[in-house]
């Protein structure tokens, strides 16, 4: 029998185990993210915001910017110099933050 790779696709289509894979990798990155969000939080809250995470897919987190961050001009730096950066150094398989 030959093993089947892990990042093999069929059609394009991950196989099964590829997706149990990520499945996996979500169920671990979820509670992670989660714990960093919570150390970012209060400094959101001081001016008025927060944070909400909405999905975890693959090395994708996102987010749902709350409060005055929500509408405020400098959300895009909030999201990616500061919740973005934080969750890249803290966990290495994220890739990127959304704003959803």
């Amino acid at each position: 029998m030959t093993p089947v790779k892990e990042s093999a696709a069929v059609h394009g289509h991950p196989t099964y185990c590829a997706v149990i894979l990520q499945l996996k990798e979500v169920i671990h990155v979820k509670p992670e993210v989660e714990k960093v969000l919570e150390s970012i939080r209060p400094h959101l809250q001081a001016d008025g915001g927060d944070v909400e995470l909405v999905d975890v897919e693959g090395g994708v987190v996102k987010v749902r910017l709350l409060g005055a961050c929500g509408g405020c001009p400098m959300a895009t730096m909030t999201l990616k110099g500061g919740i973005e950066a934080a969750l890249k150094e803290r966990i290495p398989a994220v890739e990127r933050v959304e704003s959803v």
